[in-house]
């Protein structure tokens, strides 16, 4: 059996970090989960391929990225959250994380009076606009564990009021429990342009591609040739967000022609691949 998860705390410390903002305050999450006030942002940076291990906090957290793009799992799904997006994870939800490019986070710790009734049970995607970003940024730079000046306290109300949760689907990637689906899920994710079929797959995984067809339907909502596509979707974000050229990714994902990935994109995300790059580049 499992150890039972613990909070958050030196798990969150990749290296030694340098900048104004970073080196005076605290890089512990412990450190926000009781602050004064309705809500505490804490900064952050993340290497590449960093991984943070599953935990779990006693505040709601929105997880934001002003650069790189961010891959959370949390209730059997995995979300990447490009710079334009934010993840809100209710508080003592177990999740994970890990940094797709070099990572620079403001992670908003919110307190549960300060949550409401508006505000998602589940992990939820959030837009993003100017306004948010930069209260974001600018209440990360507040000091820790004071008790908040009447400007400070109405920079995070504004902050917690601009948050406005998407409409859109938040293109979560959901995963099954049997570990013949598992097993094909992590191979398609590590190399999301694998060209095999379920067929193909079926003698790998030890079942009858009939078998793997209705495992896909019932643990994931989705058929298997949908959910590659959307693995696939998910894995051009951070590329693209890196600024990769599109005609690259569509070579990088296995797509035979960029006219299938942008349409295919278009589908999942709402807009072609160039305006997603060109959202990331202003975001």
């Amino acid at each position: 059996m499992p150890p039972p998860l613990k909070p958050d705390d030196s798990v969150h410390r990749p290296r030694q970090l340098h900048g104004p903002v970073l080196d005076t305050k605290s890089l512990n999450p412990l450190d926000y989960q009781s602050t004064p006030g309705l809500a505490a942002v804490m900064p952050k940076r993340f290497p590449n391929g960093f991984v943070v291990a599953a935990h779990a906090h006693a505040r709601a957290q929105l997880i934001f990225a002003t650069s790189g793009v961010v891959e959370v799992t949390a209730n059997h799904a995995l979300w990447r959250i490009p710079p334009q997006k934010a993840l809100w994870v209710p508080q003592g939800i177990p999740h994970a994380m890990r940094a797709c490019g070099d990572v620079e986070m403001r992670t908003a710790y919110v307190s549960p009076e300060a949550c409401g009734q508006g505000a998602p049970p589940v992990p939820r995607m959030v837009n993003v606009s100017p306004l948010l970003r930069e209260l974001l940024v600018r209440v990360a730079a507040l000091p820790v564990g004071h008790t908040p000046a009447r400007r400070e306290a109405l920079m995070t109300e504004l902050m917690l009021a601009e948050i406005e949760w998407s409409p859109d689907p938040p293109l979560p990637l959901p995963s099954g429990s049997d570990r013949r689906l598992t097993r094909i899920c992590d191979a398609i994710l590590a190399n999301p342009s694998d060209p095999r079929t379920l067929e193909d797959w079926a003698a790998e995984a030890g079942a009858s591609s009939r078998t793997l067809s209705r495992l896909f339907i019932a643990q994931t909502g989705l058929s298997f040739v949908h959910w590659r596509q959307q693995a696939r979707i998910c894995a051009a974000l951070p590329l693209l967000a890196a600024g990769m050229p599109v005609t690259a990714v569509s070579a990088e994902l296995g797509y035979e022609t960029v006219g299938a990935f942008s349409a295919l994109f278009r589908r999942f995300i709402g807009v072609p691949p160039s305006a997603y790059a060109t959202l990331s580049d202003s975001a």
